[in-house]
């Protein structure tokens, strides 16, 4: 992880200026008590009359250059602090992409979205606002302090002692936010999951009639995060109003102390005008302390939040010999393949090869360890024993990117994107894509029928994972989102199971023209793969069968029953 201070680091240049500006503002501030001083004790007292439009004339420029540098120091660091916050959240956002699928099988959306979004929010906020009050408040403070010791040195301890007392209950206060704001990060998190799920499966929780249920998941999670809110309130009202006492009392003081010396002729008038503005000066400090230690506090949590993000590290990453193939032709082999997750033996000893152009079947029941093997081809995880190798290289040794680039897959759980079909479909190839491609893709998926009845076609824009298509419809873009990758592997998930016998056997003849494509069919219908150069019947982890659709039948074992299973009744009629 790139520390924060790197990314100060990178435009320090403007951080620089934003502080000269921010100085030079509080300098000119520090001029308006002198110039009443001069008026009181030059003009109104001492009679000058003449100095009078040099002073009043003094305080317009004072106040225009307020005003210009003022401006200058905001604005650079709100112009910093988004800058940063947007690099920050791009190499979070990438360091998240770069993780293995092991994180997030462990890792909730609701939360990975709560620390990209609010918690790069948070530090946005303290390294642009909150961090300009800060330094703010640290230089206002040095100069004011310096311009009353100037003035009188022995009352300007009293305020010297009131900002220690109140830098003390300031630095409890943050102690005591710490801990809440890091519970408040976490339930934010989890609250942002319980509410992303909910609102994506809503058709099944509306199916199943779990409204009520879902209500009191969210509301459970909702008190228990308004809860360390009133907690986090309960400690800001605790101290806060020390700060605002302090800020009312200090002036007043100042003034009954100050009338006293100018009583003793130890002090002018115009110079207790002069010290009693200063003293207005320390205040705003004092009540900005208790604000801004709550924003700190709140960022610092959100740091540590984002840094247990990046102490994970892939566990799937390239060699440090990469090899390149020149040409991958698509011949893939798994040889004494074993995978283990989580202490569960999910392949055991799986052994099989597939040449370029041919076609492998893979049939089992559910859990049986079918999707793990496309799991292990794409390097989603990597082989406990064995090795998988294409076109003879062990895939540890290809990169990632080209191992995956080679291999075009249609997902059991078919995800689309809430944008055009057309992007859907060109999401392999996105920057190189033509229409004629994307066209002709969706027409070997058997998809532009339904596609070219839209009002918009291929600029019909579908909701979020694809909702308002059918469950063929999406499994149909799908497919063409693969095949017009035109990768030398092409790999099916399951992914005509809610397709029509027809449609179905039309796909199946798209497939059978793909003469240079290895294709890896996973299916639960015999009809799937009854074609295949080989199936494969897994069981438990292991191959059980193997041989030709008429080798298997002629066995009469588990790929015999589930023919029976699907056809029987059809045969004996």
């Amino acid at each position: 992880m790139r520390k924060l201070s790197s990314y100060i680091g990178r435009y320090w240049y403007g951080y620089v200026f934003a502080v000269a500006s921010m100085v030079t503002a509080i300098a000119l501030d520090m001029l308006y008590p002198k110039i009443t001083q001069k008026i009181v004790d030059d003009v109104i007292l001492g009679g000058q009359m003449e100095i009078l439009t040099k002073l009043l004339t003094g305080i317009v420029l004072v106040g225009i250059g307020r005003s210009i540098f003022g401006y200058c120091k905001e604005f650079t660091f709100d112009f910093l602090s988004s800058k940063i916050g947007a690099e920050m959240r791009k190499d979070l956002f990438n360091h998240i992409q770069t993780l293995s699928m092991r994180y997030f099988d462990d890792t909730n959306t609701g939360e990975l979205m709560a620390r990209v979004k609010d918690d790069v929010d948070k530090i946005q906020n303290a390294l642009g606002y909150v961090g300009m009050l800060l330094i703010e408040v640290t230089i206002h403070v040095v100069f004011v302090l310096y311009c009353m010791f100037s003035l009188n040195w022995k009352m300007a301890f009293l305020p010297v002692t009131v900002m220690l007392c109140c830098a003390v209950v300031a630095i409890i206060m943050e102690r005591k936010l710490d801990k809440v704001y890091e519970d408040i990060s976490e339930e934010n998190a989890v609250l942002t999951t319980v509410a992303e799920e909910n609102l994506a499966g809503v058709r099944t929780v509306k199916a199943f009639a779990r409204e009520d249920y879902e209500i009191k998941k969210f509301l459970s999670h909702n008190e228990r995060y308004y809860n360390l809110n009133i907690t986090q309130s309960k400690v800001l009202v605790r101290y806060y109003p020390l700060f605002q006492f302090v800020g009312k009392v200090l002036p007043v003081a100042i003034t009954i102390l100050g009338g006293i010396s100018v009583m003793n002729g130890n002090m002018s008038l115009g110079a207790l005008v002069a010290y009693v503005e200063y003293s207005r000066n320390c205040t705003w400090p004092m009540e900005m302390m208790g604000w801004l230690t709550n924003d700190l506090s709140s960022a610092v949590a959100s740091y540590k939040k984002i840094k247990k993000i990046y102490e994970v590290k892939p566990e799937i990453e390239d060699s440090r010999n990469v090899v390149t193939l020149d040409h991958v032709s698509g011949n893939v082999e798994f040889d004494h393949v074993s995978f283990k997750l989580d202490g569960k033996q999910i392949l055991s000893d799986i052994s099989f090869s597939v040449k370029e152009g041919k076609t492998l079947g893979i049939m089992g029941a559910t859990g049986s360890g079918k999707s793990s093997i496309i799991n292990m081809l794409h390097r989603f995880y990597d082989t406990t024993e064995g090795s998988v190798r294409l076109d003879g290289v062990d895939i540890r040794k290809i990169s990632l990117r080209q191992l995956r680039r080679s291999v075009a897959v249609v997902l059991q759980d078919v995800f689309l994107f809430s944008d055009t079909i057309e992007e859907n479909i060109k999401m392999g190839n996105r920057s190189t894509m033509q229409m004629d491609e994307i066209k002709s893709a969706a027409a070997s998926a058997q998809a532009s029928s339904f596609i070219e009845k839209m009002d918009e076609q291929y600029e019909t824009v579908i909701g979020e994972r694809g909702v308002g298509l059918s469950g063929g419809q999406k499994q149909r873009i799908s497919i063409a989102r693969a095949l017009s990758k035109h990768s030398p592997i092409l790999v099916m998930d399951d992914s005509t199971s809610a397709l029509d016998m027809e449609t179905e056997h039309e796909i199946q003849k798209t497939l059978n023209s793909l003469k240079d494509t290895t294709k890896i069919i996973i299916a639960h219908r015999i009809s799937a793969v009854c074609h295949a150069d080989e199936i494969i019947y897994l069981q438990d982890g292991r191959i059980a069968e193997r041989g030709t659709h008429e080798e298997l039948l002629a066995k009469k074992g588990l790929y015999y029953d589930t023919y029976m299973a699907q056809y029987g009744g059809y045969l004996a009629s």
